[in-house]
């Protein structure tokens, strides 16, 4: 038995998330099938982060026991033939110790959430970017996004369905680049709460229109209460761009 450390990417429009689920593909269902094709095997593929439906990856990290003998390259070219017409690509495969485990032994998480600012609808980048027709000021929505960094009780971050055990996370990085018509938001910490990127987001946004003082941000994070926030953003611009080990 083998265990191979995976790193993926794939355009989450398609899919209900990356978690099995009975009411459509998923990701994790569309490898684990490929994988089948590939060696007659059944295996559990293991995720970095269960991302939801409609959010995309460059840099998502799996891991999955084998019982077939193949190499590093082989492994990866045998899953990208079978998972095709589905947007996924295996983009490394490598052989990694029993202790490994894609999930629990991530050190962090960076993801990438794109907003495109401009009146014109959306052509190429439909599902791929959160459209915000409003003149944003990415100035003051970095100085809203700085009362999040360090260590706090993100409830008013957080979905009501979230399964986590405590709502204390520690951000990282929360980082606002405006490139042309594109703003691009980077956060990065060990972990995130369901919706919490989204969520801060969808907050932000309400900073650059005007809406919402940078301030106000505080606020809502020390009112621990999700009705405090901003609005959920759409899962089209989320990306998960990379896992620490």
């Amino acid at each position: 038995m083998t265990r191979y450390k995976l790193t993926l990417e794939y355009d989450g429009g398609p899919f209900v998330g990356w978690q099995r689920q009975s009411n459509g593909l998923s990701v994790q269902e569309a490898l684990e099938e490929a994988i089948f094709a590939f060696c007659g095997e059944r295996p559990n593929l293991f995720a970095a982060g269960r991302t939801d439906a409609g959010v995309h990856a460059r840099g998502q990290v799996a891991h999955v026991d084998l019982q077939r003998e193949a190499d590093s390259d082989t492994v990866r070219k045998a899953i990208n033939f079978h998972v095709k017409p589905h947007p996924v690509s295996v983009l490394a495969v490598e052989p990694v110790d029993d202790e490994f485990h894609a999930r629990f032994s991530a050190k962090w998480r960076a993801y990438r959430y794109d907003l495109l600012n401009r009146r014109s609808p959306l052509t190429i980048d439909r599902g791929h970017v959160w459209l915000v027709n409003a003149a944003l000021d990415v100035e003051a929505m970095a100085a809203g996004a700085r009362h999040l960094l360090g260590h706090h009780d993100f409830t008013s971050f957080r979905s009501s369905i979230c399964q986590a055990a405590s709502p204390m996370k520690t951000l990282d990085v929360l980082e606002i680049q405006r490139n042309g018509e594109t703003i691009e938001i980077r956060a990065r910490a060990r972990s995130f709460l369901h919706h919490q990127v989204r969520n801060m987001v969808g907050t932000l946004k309400l900073v650059g229109e005007g809406k919402w003082t940078p301030d106000d941000v505080a606020k809502a994070l020390a009112a621990k209460d999700r009705s405090a926030a901003g609005p959920t953003a759409p899962p089209d611009g989320l990306y998960l761009m990379e896992v620490g080990y």
